[in-house]
């Protein structure tokens, strides 16, 4: 049985007693929210590893893509990579390689990972028509299930698949004024295919076939969002909202069969329409998990994509989104190295966090309470320990004139906590 399977029939899982406990929840709720297709704990049954949960009432969660290009393939970078998302604090990781040996690849990563780890499967498909020296409309629909099946075998926890670019959609976009036209890499290969064979979408034609696959290793769908924004001037136009609907059905269809699913989201979004996406979606998609690129409120932050994903990621989060996906420096730009892929990861969860707080979540609000606390007793060693990315905190600290003191060097003498303190404590303010 899948976690949504076991959960309708009334059934706690080891999975989910151990999510629970992380999140410090009741796990008789857990377990209703997850029967309702609001909550996923994404775990292939062939994987071992510490699973999470991504959803309602829990605390938002951080994705880093990682993966070779056809023009960089370096397995052991890429599970330096891996290590550094996960000491960073990311909680999933992505295996987006179109490069090298993708097989050994994907291998190196489930093997190696203490976190669950997602993919592309037409990435893979492509990659090895491409190899053949056969044009990337060749592949066959056999081609896709039967690398869609091999990685449920593999361990690979959730995958995303762009059911929701068809024909229809497809048309749809067509008649849209859009300015970036398709952004997604797997949506637009599809679309490829999609024209050059005048068929169908398998994806989407076969859905039940996909279910099959997904039921069988409990593998959580992540339905992608092919017809995402690439651009803050095509954001929520009628393309998007088509795919999207398409995705909520979907939804709705994976629930009845007892998988677990997802539903990705926009890219470029202006900051003012964040909030409105994110209640557009749970409406629409019955509130299933929401995993967001950014987003990104501009398109101008070449080089700091970090922050402008971390400033849509946290209004995202606070509005309801449930999974972050980082996004890094490098974005738009070339393959984020090892110090990308750590800057990346904090930004989101700096976002994640400030999203938390929004939403009520205790612990997030503890680990606040414990910061602002240390910092009135002037206890750096508990600052640095509480503080998001504390190994920077540290290094920060350490090259500071003032280290061995307890003072910062900018205030020095001039203090503001100890001032007030002399103030209050020689004195009786008027009452």
């Amino acid at each position: 049985m899948t976690q949504l399977e076991s959960a309708i029939s009334g059934r706690i899982t080891d999975e989910m007693k151990i999510v629970a406990e992380s999140e410090n929840i009741d796990p008789k709720r857990l377990k209703e929210e997850i029967a309702a297709g609001r909550v996923v704990i994404p775990k292939n049954i062939g994987h071992a590893f510490t699973p999470k949960g991504v959803g309602k009432g829990l605390c938002t969660k951080i994705n880093a893509n990682i993966g070779t290009s056809p023009s960089h393939c370096d397995i052991d970078e890429e599970l330096n990579k891996l290590d550094v998302a996960v000491s960073a604090g990311a909680d999933a990781v992505m295996d987006l390689s179109t490069g090298g040996d993708l097989d050994r690849t994907l291998a190196a990563i489930l093997d190696h990972s203490p976190v669950m780890i997602g993919t592309v499967p037409i990435y893979k498909a492509m990659s090895r028509v491409l190899c053949a020296n056969r044009k990337c409309p060749e592949m066959t629909e056999a081609e896709l299930f039967s690398e869609i099946e091999s990685q449920g075998k593999a361990g690979v926890d959730f995958i995303t698949v762009h059911c929701g670019i068809t024909r229809h959609s497809m048309k749809i976009l067509e008649s849209c004024d859009r300015m970036m036209g398709m952004v997604s890499r797997g949506g637009s290969l599809l679309a490829e295919w999609i024209v050059e064979n005048d068929q169908e979408n398998p994806l989407y034609e076969k859905f039940d076939r996909l279910l099959e696959i997904a039921r069988a290793y409990d593998m959580t769908l992540s339905l992608g969002d092919g017809l995402r924004p690439g651009s803050i001037f095509d954001a929520q136009d009628r393309a998007q909202v088509t795919e999207l609907v398409i995705l909520g059905e979907l939804a709705a269809r994976s629930r009845a069969a007892g998988v677990q699913v997802m539903i990705e989201g926009p890219g470029h979004v202006p900051l003012g329409r964040i909030a409105g996406d994110m209640k557009l979606q749970q409406r629409i998609c019955g509130q299933a998990p929401y995993y967001v690129l950014g987003p990104l409120p501009t398109d101008i932050g070449a080089g700091h994509d970090h922050i402008t994903g971390a400033i849509g990621g946290a209004i995202a989060a606070a509005n309801g989104a449930d999974f972050l996906c980082y996004v890094t420096p490098a974005e738009h730009l070339s393959l984020p190295d090892v110090n990308d892929v750590r800057e990346g990861v904090i930004a989101s969860k700096i976002a994640a966090h400030i999203g938390d707080l929004e939403k009520g979540i205790a612990s997030a609000w503890k680990q606040d309470r414990k910061m602002s606390q240390a910092r009135k007793r002037l206890d750096w060693k508990t600052m640095i320990e509480t503080a998001i990315d504390s190994e920077k905190a540290l290094r920060m600290r350490d090259k500071s004139e003032d280290k061995d003191r307890d003072v910062c060097t900018m205030c020095g003498d001039f203090c503001a906590i100890k001032t007030y303190e002399r103030a209050t404590s020689h004195t009786k303010l008027d009452k």
